[in-house]
This record gives structure tokens, sequence and C-alpha cells, in this order.
């Protein structure tokens, strides 16, 4: 039984809570962005390599999964205002962490902290925003989160690069912390506050601990498997453990009263097809990482300006989740993302041909159309599907699902795509061989959003009611 629908805020307060999410937001996507151009300089402080500088990036993503179904269950429970804000500051004070780190080891702690907070951001606005806007307007609101991530894309290298130049490193994680007490000082005043719940059944700790055994199993088996060395004696055991931890998980969370991950959602033919295409988008998104390298094998572009050849993909990214989030409710959610996995896989398909002659006249178009169908899938379509197919109490955890399955697919690029590349010898032949499985994966997708529902049945209505 569903509980009622909160009060939808009219359209002032509607603004004054989309103002304080998005800054939330961005700032989030922000710091994720600036931290390519900030490697050169963290490598010189600390006196460390490339693997060292990669955990920092593991290490992220691994508190980030690990405190996504956590924060959202919270905000569930308690509220999501002073989760959110709670986890803002937190990101502030790993910032903190990070610009004064004495050590390497200081500064994986402050991404650590980083990413257990970030756990608790996207995922717990995203939920405020079903609470506050009505049904219509959802799809709108979060097609413009999914558009601060690729504003977060264009702008964090020219502010973080403008930063190095003209004052340290340090002071690219020094301004998260003015935006962070920002937003915390703005969401007091501005964001939905939850009435008291009595008789709350205790946190669900056993579901917790499992989350954190099959998401860390996970990532560090995905993140072992191109490996030289010992990579094939760890990874596969890595993964084992994470499926003794899935069938664990399951088991205690049937008996859960309040279970971190509900398993009803995934009752639910939809949501369950939801969270599969929600590791595709990941998928999709993740395929951007060889993009720069393309640009150099394929069209003989410096490396020093491949990234500037991105700008057009980034570009087209943020329009399509804006203009395709407005699109939603007139379209319906499987038209859209029919749209975005199609748009993907021949988007794929073209750049895997650039090193067969054509160069940048290939390239540039197939860059765009990933652009643009990362886009519409990352945007806010499924996030939408999800907000409206379960109850308000379960909105922050159906969410946080979402987090996780696009982080999954986002990991499993690198082991994928990496592995293909790799073993058809690298270089532009291997990165054709991988962008033609991405095309097909994406392919994949776009016959499952078959299954996704119409406008009309998504509204409730027949198909002979909507047509009249």
């Amino acid at each position: 039984m569903q509980t009622a629908e909160p009060e939808v805020l009219d359209a002032q307060a509607r603004r004054k809570v989309m103002t304080v999410l998005f800054i939330g937001v961005f700032m989030a996507a922000l710091d994720s962005a600036v931290m390519a151009p900030a490697v050169p300089a963290l490598k010189a402080t600390f006196g460390v390599g490339n693997s060292q500088i990669g955990m920092l990036t593991i290490i992220f993503s691994l508190f980030t999964l690990m405190s996504t179904t956590l924060m959202a269950s919270l905000g569930d429970r308690y509220g999501r205002r002073p989760v959110f804000l709670l986890n803002v500051l937190g990101f502030g004070l790993g910032s903190l962490l990070i610009a004064l780190a004495p050590s390497y080891w200081w500064l994986l702690v402050g991404r650590a902290v980083q990413g257990f907070s970030s756990g608790g951001v996207t995922p717990i606005a995203s939920a405020m925003i079903g609470d506050a806007f009505p049904r219509e307007e959802r799809g709108k609101a979060l097609g413009m989160f999914g558009a601060t991530f690729g504003m977060a894309f264009l702008l964090g290298p020219l502010v973080a690069s403008f930063i190095l130049v003209m004052l340290s490193w340090h002071w690219i994680f020094l301004l998260n912390i003015p935006v962070s007490i920002l937003v915390f000082w703005m969401g007091l005043s501005r964001l939905p506050a939850k009435q008291h719940v009595e008789n709350l059944a205790p946190l669900d700790w056993g579901g917790v601990l499992l989350v954190t055994l099959v998401l860390t199993g996970l990532v560090l088996g995905i993140n072992r498997v191109l490996d030289d060395a010992l990579g094939f004696l760890v990874w596969p055991w890595l993964l084992l453990l994470a499926l003794i931890g899935l069938a664990g998980l399951i088991a205690v969370e049937r008996k859960a009263v309040m279970p971190v991950v509900p398993l009803n959602l995934f009752a639910q033919p939809q949501l369950a097809l939801t969270y599969t295409l929600c590791a595709g988008s990941g998928f999709g998104m993740g395929s951007v990482l060889f993009i720069s390298t393309v640009a150099v094998e394929g069209t003989g572009a410096a490396p020093d300006r491949a990234g500037l050849m991105l700008i057009p993909l980034v570009l087209a990214s943020t329009v399509g989740s804006m203009l395709f989030g407005q699109l939603l409710n007139r379209l319906g959610a499987r038209l859209v993302m029919l749209i975005g996995f199609g748009t993907l896989s021949l988007g794929s398909a073209m750049l895997a041909l650039t090193g067969m002659g054509p160069g940048i006249w290939i390239f540039m178009p197939a860059s765009i159309l990933i652009g643009l169908g990362v886009g519409i899938v990352v945007g806010g379509t499924l996030r939408t599907v999800v907000l409206n197919k379960v109850a308000p109490e379960q909105r922050g955890a159906a969410q946080g699902l979402v987090n996780v399955g696009i982080s999954v697919g986002n990991l499993m690029v690198v082991a994928i795509l990496g592995a293909l590349a790799d073993a058809w010898g690298g270089g532009m032949q291997g990165l054709m061989v991988a962008y033609f499985a991405s095309a097909l994966l994406m392919a994949g997708m776009f016959m499952l959003s078959l299954g996704l529902e119409g406008k009309s049945e998504a509204e409730g209505l027949s198909p002979e009611v909507q047509r009249a």
C-alpha cells in the first residue's frame, strides 16, 4: 500500500528548491571533472605514479557506491533535507582534507570522505524532485540534473586549468568549501522538511554491510581485470565474493522490515527493466573515456588538443539532456530511450570507422551523436520512470539504485572495451573493435527499451482513450 503523495510545492517554492539542488549536484559533478587537470600537480607534490593516482578514482567510486543505498534509505526514514545537507557539508570536509593533505594517504582519506558524501547528493536530490514537483514536470527538472554533468565536464577542465595557472591545485578543492556552506545555508530555509515519523523499524545494518561487501568485491574485481601481472589471480575471487555477498543480501533483505535495498522494486517488471537500462546508459556514458584516444589515433590530432575535440560532444550531451527532459511527457519514456540508445549505437558504429580513412569528417559527427545519445539516456528519463513507479517512502532507495546501476555500467566499460582494445593489438584497430562492440551493446539496449511503457500506458490510459 502506497502512502499519500507529499504536498506539491507552488512554482516559486519549486524554483527555490531547484536552485539549491542544482548547485549541490553541480558541485559534486564539477569535482569529478577537475581531477584530470590536477593529476600532474598531484603526482609532483606527493611523488606518486599513475597507479597510485588511479587509486583516487577507485576510492571515490567505491565509497560513493557504498554510501548510495545507505544515504537513500536514511533519506526515506528521517527526511531528505537533513541527509542531503549533511552530505553536502561532508563533501566540503572531504575537499578540505584533500587541500590540506600532508601526504598521499591523507589524500586518499579526503577522496573517501568526498565519495561517501557524494553518494548522498544526487540520489537524494532526485528523490526530492519527486516530492516537490508534479508528475508532469519531473522529467524537465531531472533533465536539468543530467545537463549539470555535461556542463561540469565542459567547464571543469577550463576552471581547473585557470586555477592551476593563477594559484595552485589546492584551490581547486578549497573552492568547494564556501559552495557547500552556501548550499547548506540556503537549504535550511528552501528545502521542504519531513514530518517526524514514530515507531521506525531499526536500520537494516545487515543489508548495509552486505551491500558494502557486494560493491567492494564488484568495484575492485572489475578494476583488476586488466592487470598485467597478478590481476587474473585476484579479480575472479573478488567477483566471487560479490556473488556470495549478493546471495546473502537477497536472503537478508527478504526478512528486513525496512530493507536498505527493497526487493519489491525488482518484482515490478518496469522497474527491473529500468534498472537494467540504467546499467546500459552507464556503459554508454563510460564509453566516452576512449574517444580522445580515437581523436589522436584516428584523426592524427595532437594529444594536447584532443580534449578540445570533445567540446561538441559535451555540448550535444547537455542539449540532449535538457531538450528530451522537456519532451519526455510529450513523447513518453519508451520513445525517448529508443532515440537515445539508437543514437548511441549509430554514433559508436560511426566512431569505429574513424580509422578507416575519413578521419575528422566522420569523427566529429560520430562524437556529436554519442554526446547526444549520452545526454538522452543518462538524463532524467529513467529517473522519472522510477519516481513515477514507486511509493513516496521508497523514492530515495529507488533513486539510489539508479545511481548504482549507472555506476556499475560505467565501471564495466574499462573491463570490456579496454580488454577488447588490448586483445586486438591496441591502437586504432583495437579501438575499432571496441566501439563496434559498444554499438552492438547499445543496439541491445535499444531492443530492451521496447519493453518500456509508452506514453499512453504510463498515464494509465488505453491507446484508444489516448487517441480520443
